[in-house]
């Protein structure tokens, strides 16, 4: 399988140094193989899972591993392997001597926002550290650099020879450390976009963006450099991770539109959630005042609900795990209406009122915010789009892991989320007709 096995004990010892691992981390190796990392992390690790594609190494590591205390084996291959039961096993790193033919493509599938990583070290070609790490204006910046460091700050922080590994491989390898990047100080970005933009814009390195890109919206190319800050004649490998954010949101019109405005108006209830006045978003969230709100779960053809991460640009609760959709009422407005609204703008889903059904009610508390909530209940499987600056990401996740994930870290979700799902499961949570 093109696996080239650590014979150096001393580096594989320092490599898993690298990892930081501390009390209580689960930590994942990919590709235990002959054990070089592996008799280093079992000292180390209390909660230690090795997961191991080949079929006859995979029972050695049984055999040696095992029985341990703390030690869970698992075959499976680290390119189809679900990563979503990790969200609730935290904090989760990640460690492997990964094989040069499918190195890049593990690390593309185990940091894709969103991931449940906290802290990776990677052995890979020394090729693939270089492009994981590289500033911009390099030969080794392109497409993989500005994909990983849009999310994941990358340092390579070991070069490592062909004669510690059998069989010796014909180039050098890299230990590259990866953590995740601080959103606080990114813009938020239309993923999809970005992509598509990163695909066109590295596709001929030595060409110009502006005989690269598509047009877009934002008008022709000296606009869009110019509302970007950049030169006319950039190329793609000139621009930092920001200038291509940046570029981005100059071509798709402007910068990406604010989560929330404070001059909202909302209707504020009382405690019967009978109308008593309406005031500003920012004057009801700062005296707790009581008011209106929807929550939706959108169910897929398997029976997964999808759950979004709120932007770090939000006010309340931001980066944490909520609804499929959710929003408060408008001044005057009605629940239903607002839920098929609140589903247009978030999620890009067009429905009819009759599509939804009611799943229930939750009354006004700390819990939700002091919202009256509705929560309401639809199935789509069509592709699904977000403003960028109200939802960073989303998955799909069977209702079984939810509760799980809800129950070992209730603190990775929003409090209304909580109230919902606790109405959903304990009364019609058990699908949609």
């Amino acid at each position: 399988m093109g696996q080239n096995f650590m014979t150096d004990a001393g580096v594989a010892e320092w490599i898993v140094g690298c990892l930081g691992i501390e009390e209580g981390d689960m930590v994942v190796e990919i590709g235990p193989g002959m054990g070089a990392l592996t008799r280093h992390l079992v000292e180390r690790a209390r909660r230690l899972v090795l997961l191991e594609k080949d079929d006859e190494l995979v029972e050695v590591v049984r055999g040696t591993y095992g029985a341990r205390e703390g030690v869970e084996v698992v075959h499976g291959d680290a390119l189809e392997f679900d990563l979503r039961p990790f969200f609730r096993r935290q904090p989760l790193k990640v460690i492997g001597a990964l094989p040069y033919s499918v190195g890049t493509e593990i690390v593309r599938r185990w940091l894709e926002n969103p991931s449940p990583v906290q802290r990776a070290v990677f052995t890979l070609q020394k090729e693939v550290c270089d492009r994981l790490c590289a500033a911009p204006g390099t030969s080794d910046y392109g497409l993989l650099s500005v994909r990983t460091q849009l999310w994941w700050e990358a340092e390579m922080v070991r070069k490592l020879p062909p004669d510690i590994f059998v069989p010796r491989p014909k180039v050098d390898s890299g230990v590259v450390v990866l953590k995740p990047r601080d959103r606080a100080g990114m813009p938020a970005f239309d993923g999809v976009v970005m992509d598509r933009m990163l695909r066109a814009g590295f596709s001929q390195r030595r060409k110009m963006l502006r005989n690269l890109l598509p047009p877009g919206p934002g008008g022709d190319w000296v606009d869009i450099a110019g509302r970007a800050g950049i030169s006319e004649t950039a190329r793609g490998q000139e621009l930092a991770v920001g200038q291509w954010v940046a570029l981005v949101q100059a071509w798709q019109g402007g910068e990406v539109a604010e989560a929330q405005r404070d001059d909202e108006i909302f209707d504020v209830v009382d405690g019967e959630n009978r109308v008593t006045g309406q005031a500003t978003r920012a004057d009801v969230h700062a005296r707790g005042w009581r008011h209106r709100a929807v929550h939706i779960f959108v169910e897929n053809v398997r029976g997964e609900i999808f759950l979004q991460k709120r932007s770090h640009l939000k006010d309340k609760m931001p980066g944490k795990w909520d609804s499929s959709a959710a929003g408060h009422l408008d001044a005057g407005e009605e629940y239903l209406p607002c839920a098929v609204r609140e589903l247009e703008e978030e999620l890009g889903i067009r429905t009819e009122p009759g599509r939804l059904r009611l799943a229930g009610a939750v009354p006004a508390g700390p819990g939700t915010g002091m919202e009256f909530v509705e929560l309401y209940l639809t199935r789509w499987d069509g592709a699904l789009r977000w403003p960028p600056a109200e939802i960073e990401s989303g998955m799909w996740m069977s209702p079984g892991e939810i509760d799980a994930w809800t129950a070992a870290r209730p603190e990775d979700f929003a409090d209304g989320f909580l109230e919902c799902w606790r109405v959903y499961r304990a009364g019609s949570g058990r699908g949609i007709p």
